[in-house]
Parts: C-alpha cells; sequence; structure tokens
C-alpha cells in the first residue's frame, strides 16, 4: 500500500507521497511514487501513483518515453485533456496483462494516480484517475485528493486545507497527514517526498525528501504529537472530576 496527498490553494499547489511498496512482509521495499513532467515556461505537470507497482511503473516509463518526443503531456491543450490520457494508458497497460484463463492469478493489476498542475495561462487543477480510466478533480469545499491509505490521513487535511491556507501551511499539513498514516499504517514509510508549485511561476516547483530523522522532519513529528498531547491534557473534565 501507499499514501500520495495533493492539495489546491490560491498560491499553488502541494504533492506529497510516502516511498514504501508492500507485498507481504518479506517483501517491503523503497520506490518513488511522486513523478514531475517540467516544460519549464509552458506547462508543469506532477503525477502521483497508488497500486500495483508494475502497473505503476509500466504507466510511469511510457509517460516518460512519449514525454521525450513531445507525447500527448506535452500536447495537451486542457490538463483534463492530459488527466484523460494517463487514464488511458493506464487501461491500456491492466488490459495487456490481466491474466486469462480458469488458473488465473487474482493479483489485482489496478493503479490508481493524481494528476496535477498547470498549462500556460490557464488555473492550476488536480485530478483523480481511477484505475477504470476516468477520473474527477477536487472542488472548493474539498481541495485535495488522496489516494492509497487514506484514512488516516485525512482528519487534518478535513480541518486544515482550505483555498485561502498558504503554501507553506499546507505542505507542513501534508507532512503531519502522512506522519498520522504512517503511525497508524506500517505499509506506508519513508522517504517522504514533498513538492511545491506556485502558481502561474511555470517554473521547476520545489522539490523536498525526508528521511524519518531527517532534522526538520524529525521536528514536525515532534512538535505534532506533543501539541496533541497538551490539547488532550486541556480538555474538559467530567462534572465529578471537578
Amino acid at each position: 500500500m501507499t499514501y500520495c496527498l495533493a492539495a489546491a490553494m490560491n498560491e499553488g499547489l502541494v504533492f506529497a507521497s510516502d516511498s514504501r511498496t508492500n507485498a507481504g512482509v518479506d517483501h517491503i521495499n523503497t520506490y518513488p511514487k511522486l513523478h514531475p513532467f517540467i516544460w519549464e515556461g509552458d506547462r508543469i505537470l506532477v503525477l502521483l501513483s497508488a497500486g500495483n507497482l508494475a502497473t505503476t511503473q509500466a504507466v510511469v516509463t511510457q509517460l516518460e518515453r512519449e514525454a521525450l518526443d513531445g507525447g500527448p503531456l506535452r500536447k495537451a491543450q486542457y490538463m483534463a485533456e492530459a488527466a484523460e490520457h494517463v487514464g488511458q494508458v493506464s487501461q491500456r497497460i491492466q488490459a495487456r496483462h490481466a491474466p486469462e484463463g480458469p488458473g488465473a492469478s487474482s493479483v489485482s493489476l489496478e493503479a490508481s494516480f493524481i494528476l496535477g498542475g498547470q498549462i500556460g495561462a490557464q488555473d492550476p487543477a488536480l485530478f483523480l484517475i481511477y484505475p477504470q480510466g476516468n477520473f474527477i478533480t477536487c472542488s472548493e469545499e474539498q481541495p485535495f485528493l488522496q489516494i492509497g491509505e487514506t484514512k488516516y490521513g485525512k482528519p487534518i487535511l478535513d480541518r486544515i486545507i482550505s483555498p485561502a491556507v498558504s503554501l507553506e501551511d499546507a505542505a507542513r499539513c501534508a507532512l503531519v497527514s502522512i506522519d498520522s498514516t504512517m503511525r497508524s499504517n506500517l505499509s506506508v514509510g519513508p522517504p517522504v517526498d514533498l513538492m511545491l508549485y506556485r502558481r502561474d511561476t511555470l517554473e521547476r516547483p520545489r522539490s523536498l525528501r525526508y528521511k524519518l530523522n531527517s532534522p526538520y522532519f524529525a521536528s514536525i513529528r515532534k512538535q505534532w504529537g506533543e501539541g496533541l498531547r497538551r490539547i488532550f491534557d486541556d480538555l474538559p473534565r467530567f462534572d465529578w472530576e471537578k
């Protein structure tokens, strides 16, 4: 399993992901799940991936090969058009490797993606692309998208993320969301990749990678845990405790 999230604010976009893949306790590895496609001055696209590792790697590899020749991601006029192409590539790869016959494997080949970025002078956008190839976008009421192991990291996003939040605060919230997930699910783990794109710059986003003991990430984890404990200790007492 994995955990990836992206958030859209007035100032731009934030992307975050863990790097752990898990096929059982004896098969835990580290692979990047955040993939930038950058043509500075024209378009900035970032792809997050979750699901079957073979499928996600095949999709990313094909998109990267296409990008070398100025493929569909480079030529798309709209972000929705780029998201549709990612969904089509994913569908073709799943169909190509789908097992057949009565003895076919029951292993799922499904993969989910989040594609975000900005093309030219258009507004930045985010899309969640389902294994079936269709997709949705976020809204002002819920300006973030998640894939993978989503439930543990969602409460902090619900409380903090809004279009008015600064890019840096959204990035800190993303780190707390991933830390909360790592504490509750061993299939999600470091290193953590973080990317911040400031709208209308069309420049390479700020990219950061944190290990568990990286000073900044360790400080975020420590202060968040201690802060929660202080708030819990200050909760109102029951009547019989007073």
